[in-house]
């Protein structure tokens, strides 16, 4: 009886708006998962289902992607890994999809690398607060301010709001152009499968499955 009624249950993916629900759209139909009425750019639907393998799947913005995974709401979720790091929620962090490529980093002008190399007291803005207090002071051991940004934080070094900032890079050419370099590298991210800790019990062999399937097509 129990995989019967596992069978019926759908499974439901959060994915974070833009280009990571994109390449994960493109990834899932190599293994022939295809969600038609997502690809409609003109619906305004917000929950979408493949009827076929029992799927559901809902953009949502990417730091929201755990939580809906932490409370049910979502079995699983796909998100960049800094997300993972700084919501820092009750997930199984499952697979790393491997793109999305990039890192954190404590970037700044030339003149800041004293700074860091002294552990002196200095001010960091971030949109990330949770990794740079994470970076700072577990293991650094460096007591740091830090000023939470939700735009542009190349602008702090730039207009004295901060003397580094604890940002993604890609290509390091916003840094460059603004007189930036990258003084320290926290760590390598990527795109995330993300599981909810009771569907990974409940769902096991559904999700492992899944899990299988993608892994054979990175």
């Amino acid at each position: 009886m129990g995989t019967i009624m596992e069978e019926t249950r759908y499974l439901t993916f959060a994915l974070g708006k833009g280009r990571l629900a994109h390449k994960t759209l493109e990834l899932l139909e190599k293994i022939g998962i295809t969600c038609e009425e997502m690809k409609d750019k003109s619906s305004r639907k917000l929950v979408f289902v493949n009827e076929e393998r029992k799927l559901r799947f809902f953009l949502a913005k990417g730091p929201d992607v755990p939580t809906y995974v932490e409370y049910g709401a979502a079995d699983i979720g796909v998100v960049g890994k800094d997300t993972v790091l700084e919501e820092n929620r009750r997930v199984h962090e499952v697979l790393d999809l491997g793109f999305g490529k990039c890192r954190m980093c404590v970037c700044g002008p030339e003149s800041a690398r004293e700074l860091l190399m002294h552990h002196e007291r200095i001010r960091v803005a971030s949109k990330y607060p949770n990794i740079a207090k994470d970076y700072f002071y577990n293991k650094k051991h460096q007591t740091v301010d830090i000023i939470r940004l939700n735009g542009s934080v190349e602008l702090g070094p730039m207009v004295g709001l901060s003397d580094v900032i604890v940002d993604i890079v890609e290509t390091g050419s916003t840094l460059k152009e603004n007189g930036l370099a990258v003084l320290e590298e926290i760590c390598p991210l990527s795109a995330r499968m993300i599981v909810n800790q009771v569907s990974m019990q409940m769902q096991t062999e559904r999700i492992r499955r899944l899990i299988h399937e993608i892994r054979e097509h990175i």
